[in-house]
């Protein structure tokens, strides 16, 4: 049974009474909140999720909810609670979606060190995949959902998970987050995909989260094998050109935006340099989505042959 199957109101009952239990690649969530108006945006996000038995082992058991006292009212506010703990300051009440998903984030990297988190986009073409590192506005996940919305399969948007034996990606398939421009520019370049409504003057400035594909959620369980690592940069008006990468560089690169490798010490230190002897690696400057979805395309043709 996924998250579809459910009517609007059963979701709503769910969600605000024991909690929506869904699988999210290899993790089960206990999803609650006492905050209703977001039940019908979350639904259509993990649509295409399935529902987790009450009796599976669940991961994390995490809830948006209300502010207290006169925060329920004056200037209300939402709170993220991960086992009774909040670990984060509230915000706005209008916040409270992209609050759950930033907060999911923040669990994996913050229990999840039998893998390999890293702060990057993940798409694959069969059991090949490319990594996408990059800074903030680099246009790493505008990137991500165009490819994701041209025939690419969606591992992960902003947490790429490695494991520590196999060096393999591990789908996840959550909601890609987007940000500022890149909301319109994505409405516009994948108009049958689902975006929910922006959110402006979060800490991140105006975000938006678009659903996963459903063949990229039911292929979630088919890891994928590194063959790209590709660091790109959104430069206005620039021709989309992939640059090798030395492997010392792309190391530094993929270590630097590895959330746990400080934690994982010498397991870290052979995962990513593993990937990295296993991919070939560039930076990669683009302007047009077509033009570097084009690029992509070329890539996993090339390595085809």
């Amino acid at each position: 049974m996924r998250i579809r199957d459910l009517s609007p109101a059963e979701f709503r009952q769910r969600l605000t009474g024991d909690g929506i239990r869904l699988a999210a690649g290899p993790f089960n969530c206990r999803l609650q909140s006492g905050i209703p108006e977001i039940a019908d945006e979350l639904a259509r996000l993990y649509a295409h999720h399935p529902l987790a038995d009450a009796s599976d082992f669940t991961d994390f058991h995490v809830a948006v909810q209300p502010g207290h006292g006169v925060r329920r009212w004056v200037r209300p506010q939402a709170r993220f609670v991960v086992d009774a703990v909040e670990p984060f300051t509230p915000l706005p009440r209008a916040q409270a979606l992209p609050m759950l998903e930033w907060g999911l984030n923040w669990c994996v990297t913050a229990y999840c060190h039998h893998i390999l988190v890293i702060h990057a986009a993940a798409v694959a073409r069969g059991n090949r995949a490319a990594i996408l590192p990059a800074p903030p506005g680099s246009g790493k996940s505008t990137l991500c959902a165009a490819l994701v919305n041209r025939g690419w399969r969606l591992l992960s948007d902003e947490l790429t998970l490695i494991r520590l034996d196999t060096g393999q990606i591990m789908g996840l398939a959550r909601p890609v987050n987007l940000k500022n421009a890149s909301i319109d520019i994505i409405r516009a370049y994948a108009p049958d995909a689902f975006l929910t409504q922006p959110v402006r003057d979060t800490t991140k400035g105006t975000v938006a989260l678009m659903a996963p594909t459903r063949a990229s959620v039911e292929a979630v369980g088919e890891w994928a094998d590194p063959a790209w690592m590709v660091l790109p940069r959104y430069r206005a008006g620039s021709e989309a050109v992939l640059t090798p990468m030395g492997s010392g560089a792309a190391f530094m690169q993929l270590a630097d935006n590895a959330m746990n490798y400080h934690v994982l010490g010498p397991k870290g230190f052979d995962t990513v340099g593993r990937v990295i002897d296993n991919c070939r690696n560039y930076s990669f400057e683009y302007s047009r989505l077509d033009d570097a979805i084009a690029v992509f395309d070329r890539l996993a043709a090339e390595d085809a042959r």
